[in-house]
């Protein structure tokens, strides 16, 4: 287990990268790891994991786009056009290559990132989340997705209702997400704040509303390429072992963990049994023994 780290210092900056300005947090110096965060998420939900990371790593954890401290942009919230943002941010901080490690909404950016430049990626980790449009989770949806989803991809619904509702909406996320574990008031305020307003809202929502953008970019890449990287696949309680069997066809050396006492936001509900998966995983690159 890792032992307690010192305190982190981290720095904020935005960033231009394609066509708009990325906020992102980094730290520490050595090879790069980029963090994805999903929804409703920003780059905070890495909080916990940067000062073990940090001393080893040099840490990039953006907001990705429209979320954050990042440009609200118009469009451009499919999985192709996002892996391009990180491709870009980068480019933009110097870094050449980088392990990728993602959670939600950023499991299908860095998996597009990851089958379009594979050279850059020197591993891979996709927790809690689904491939749109690949097969193998269908058993998880046999009733049908959960009631957000359909809510979250009504252009102009969600965003309109919310609005003077946030804190408690994003709340119940949270609070389901973590099944019920306390979250600091740093953390959850951060979030809050990120997704209130109507156009906040929309930009969060819009990653929903590019589902089916998704697939078919997905569904395209990898019947041209495979993830050659090496790959771990981490779920919890909510997706369970459904990303490992989607990845398992496509990714040429695939590791997997559930952890089935964790809620869906692992990061923040169990960070140190995280760090406890990611630090041999990933320091392997570097010959380091943790």
């Amino acid at each position: 287990m890792a032992s307690q780290p010192s305190p982190t210092h981290v720095e904020i900056q935005r960033v231009a990268a394609n066509g708009i300005h990325i906020n992102v947090a980094t730290a520490g110096t050595g090879p790069a790891v980029l963090l994805l965060h999903g929804w409703p998420h920003t780059w905070q939900l890495w909080t916990g994991l940067i000062p073990h990371l940090a001393p080893h790593f040099r840490v990039i954890a953006p907001d990705l786009r429209g979320l954050g401290g990042s440009t609200h942009a118009t469009e451009g919230y499919d999985a192709v056009t996002l892996a391009a943002d990180a491709a870009a941010l980068l480019d933009a901080v110097g870094e050449e290559q980088a392990s990728i490690v993602a959670i939600d909404a950023g499991v299908p950016v860095a998996s597009a990132l990851a089958l379009d430049q594979p050279a850059r990626i020197e591993r891979l980790v996709l927790m809690e989340a689904l491939l749109p449009g690949l097969p193998g989770a269908e058993a998880l949806f046999a009733n049908g997705p959960p009631w957000w989803f359909g809510f979250h991809a009504t252009p102009g619904l969600a965003e309109t209702v919310l609005v003077g509702h946030e804190p408690e909406y994003i709340d119940w996320f949270l609070n389901e997400g973590t099944l019920g574990h306390e979250i600091e008031d740093t953390i959850r305020h951060a979030f809050q704040a990120a997704y209130t307003g109507s156009e906040s809202l929309r930009c969060g929502f819009e990653y929903y509303r590019a589902t089916a953008t998704n697939a078919a970019q997905l569904q395209s890449a990898t019947r041209a390429r495979r993830l050659t990287m090496p790959t771990m696949a981490i779920g919890a309680a909510t997706v369970g072992d459904a990303l490992h069997r989607q990845l398992e066809p496509i990714a040429d050396h695939l590791t997997s963990r559930v952890m089935s006492d964790c809620g869906h936001i692992i990061p923040l509900h169990r960070p140190q049994a995280l760090i406890d998966l990611l630090m041999p995983f990933l320091t392997v690159a570097i010959g380091l023994a943790v």
